[in-house]
């Protein structure tokens, strides 16, 4: 049993003397975290992420001139400057532009032309905004770094081990994105609007006066204009004087009988139903991607369902190792329900999950992430069903 401290468990961790950096996104979120650590007393010093430069692809075909709207864009850069001016705290950008295109950008180009779907927020929270942002807090002597995420890290007394939970908003839940931080991110990590909702958020920036209290929350992938990411591609690829790979292949049944054939398997993600280009008079659905074979696998609905994945690259927070297969619940998307299911290691960071009852479009590329009620376990990287 998991005994947890209990009740603003981030403010029975603080100090007085205790110096902390929050990570400002320019949105009210972040931006709320700030005000309401500064307000306690503390020490607080903003540091902003300068990521991806917005304007970089811009005009090239399928691109838009120019983007507005953008998370990390410079308005958030002028957003969050103008907050720390507003409560009076020290403020800094931080230009980690080569490392976001190395350990996202890049990430992301290669899987998806390899027919897998991947989820580049997972990858900066693990590489980049918790990484590296705690190694400039290091730098610059804060003891801590505090971001505007929905989750709560709490630890477990019997064991030592900080836990990463769910936080009071489950509509706002980020922890899925989070499950790759290790113990010691997670030691020096605090997350003040786990236990508030959105709604309080709003009402909290307003009662400090901040002007963007009212600021929309940003839903696409920043660095992908308009959620177009076929573009993207294209345009990143040309930038980069590289010819975009032929993927075109055939479009086959499970039983291998050829339909007709598809531009480019990063055109297809599994679940898919629109935009196949063949009708048989039912409804298709992309069940598989093969990479190697450059082949895309439709069929019916009920084809869709897998009752067991394969996780990759598995970090476990809540316990060591996985001595012995292990209940959980599962989400395998961000807005997935946790289903029951079974974890067992079956390698050195590999896991087989089986579930009670088959879950629809288990996609590679994905993560899977692994939940004891409130508590994540740990997660993995999708790689087969």
């Amino acid at each position: 049993m998991i005994e947890l401290r209990r009740s603003s468990e981030w403010q029975n961790r603080m100090t007085k003397s205790m110096t902390i950096a929050v990570a400002m996104s320019g949105g009210v979120d972040s931006s709320t975290v700030a005000a309401m650590l500064h307000a306690t007393g503390a020490k607080v010093i903003g540091l902003t992420m300068q990521l991806w430069n917005q304007r970089r692809l811009a005009g090239r075909p399928g691109m838009a001139e120019t983007v507005a709207g953008r998370c990390c864009s410079l308005d958030d850069v002028y957003d969050a400057r103008r907050v720390a001016e507003t409560i009076g705290i020290p403020y800094y950008v931080v230009n980690h532009e080569a490392r976001f295109e190395r350990d996202v950008v890049r990430p992301f180009v290669e899987e998806y032309v390899s027919g897998r779907t991947p989820i580049p927020c997972s990858l900066c929270n693990n590489h980049l905004k918790f990484d590296q942002l705690l190694g400039v807090a290091r730098q610059i002597g804060a003891d801590a770094v505090a971001t505007g995420h929905y989750a709560r890290v709490e630890q477990d007394l019997e064991s030592g081990r900080w836990l990463l939970k769910r936080p009071a908003d489950r509509a706002k839940d980020q922890t899925y994105f989070l499950f790759g931080l290790t113990q010691q991110q997670l030691s020096r990590s605090l997350f003040p609007l786990g236990d508030m909702t959105k709604a309080e958020v709003r009402a909290l920036a307003r009662g400090h006066g901040l002007a963007l209290a009212e600021k929309p929350d940003s839903q696409e992938i920043c660095f992908v204009p308009g959620g177009e990411y076929k573009n993207f591609l294209a345009a990143y690829l040309a930038e980069q004087g590289e010819a975009f790979p032929d993927t075109a292949g055939e479009l086959v049944t499970a039983d291998g009988n050829v339909l007709g054939s598809h531009g480019g398997i990063h055109n297809f993600t599994v679940g898919q139903r629109k935009g196949l280009g063949v009708s048989t008079g039912s409804p298709l659905y992309v069940i598989k991607i093969n990479g190697e074979t450059r082949q895309v696998v439709v069929g019916p609905e009920n084809k869709l369902y897998s009752g067991r994945l394969v996780a990759r690259r598995v970090n476990l927070i809540a316990v060591e190792d996985l001595d012995c297969p292990m209940r959980v619940g599962v989400k395998i998307r961000h807005r997935h329900e946790p289903a029951p299911a079974t974890i067992e290691k079956i390698a050195k960071d590999e896991v087989l999950v089986c579930f009670d009852d088959p879950q629809r479009a288990v996609t590679p590329g994905q993560a899977a992430v692994f939940y004891d009620g409130e508590v994540v376990v740990g997660g993995g990287w999708i790689s087969a069903s």
